[in-house]
């Protein structure tokens, strides 16, 4: 319940995320991120920030357990016995597996999230009604490939993210608890977590800013992740792959905050129940 409630923390900022990171450079809509909230909220009300999260909000469930398993085969496979600690490599190679493992959710999410907030922002009447509708209108439109159009810039972003994101939270526990991390309380995994959130989006953004225009641009705009990356170099310069970061940022900690605090609040009581499972 808790992993579910830090994913709603993440609504509201996924919006202006999503419209600020797509807009055009050349006649943006939005100056930032709150002229983006106030804009959306008055021309389209309040449900508008909720637009296109049914399809994340119904695969946090399974991403968040694929995330966590991931990360736990990732550091058994390096392990010689249970209790062994693993070093800062070592974490962000589980960490990495696990970022990788949660794309086949993870993508066709995305793309259903991001074609549902752009058109509210685009002039004309909306293309897609719902999630559902945009999962019939892309197979009709590509099959399964234009659904999970933007598998690799996902992966591209949640790997390495996932690395800095799991790593950062064993070694910030171990630095304020000890190295075994038997003495965890509700402060530092608040902490630990909300920092994880920090370092999982400073090495995610910018694969997310292109990851996010080719999940979101017509058929044929760009022919992949490099191609939407060089073109925003040239016409943009550096800083547009920094686009979006003010609302990812005011949301990351909280939200980490709060799921670490389940996670670790799920694995006691199991270890309660049962410790030898």
């Amino acid at each position: 319940m808790v992993i579910k409630r830090s994913h709603q923390v993440v609504i509201l900022s996924t919006s202006a995320q999503v419209r600020l990171q797509t807009q055009s450079a050349v006649n943006p809509l939005y100056k930032g991120t709150w002229d983006c909230l106030s804009q959306t909220v008055k021309k389209e009300g309040i449900f508008a920030l909720y637009k296109g999260m049914g399809a994340p909000l119904v695969g946090v469930a399974p991403i968040f357990a694929i995330s966590f398993m991931g990360f736990g085969i990732g550091k058994k496979i390096q392990q010689s016995s249970p209790d062994e600690a693993l070093g800062p490599a070592q974490l962000a190679a589980a960490g990495f597996l696990s970022g990788f493992m949660t794309t086949v959710i993870m993508a066709p999410g995305e793309r259903i999230k991001c074609l549902l907030q752009v058109q509210q922002a685009a002039t004309g009447p909306p293309k897609y009604s719902g999630p559902a509708d945009v999962v019939k209108s892309l197979y009709r439109e590509g099959g399964l490939r234009s659904i999970f159009k933007g598998s690799a810039a996902t992966a591209a972003r949640d790997a390495p993210a996932s690395a800095a994101y799991f790593a950062s939270y064993e070694l910030i526990q171990r630095w304020l608890q000890g190295p075994d991390r038997q003495k965890l309380t509700v402060g530092t995994t608040l902490f630990a977590g909300g920092m994880a959130g920090v370092f999982n989006w400073v090495v995610a953004i910018p694969m997310d800013v292109c990851k996010n225009r080719l999940q979101a641009a017509p058929e044929g705009k760009y022919t992949g992740a490099m191609d939407v990356l060089s073109k925003l170099l040239k016409t943009e310069g550096p800083t547009a792959l920094w686009k979006g970061a003010t609302p990812i940022m005011l949301r990351s900690f909280p939200a980490n905050a709060a799921c670490f605090l389940g996670y670790e609040a799920a694995m006691f009581g199991l270890n309660q129940v049962a410790p030898n499972l």
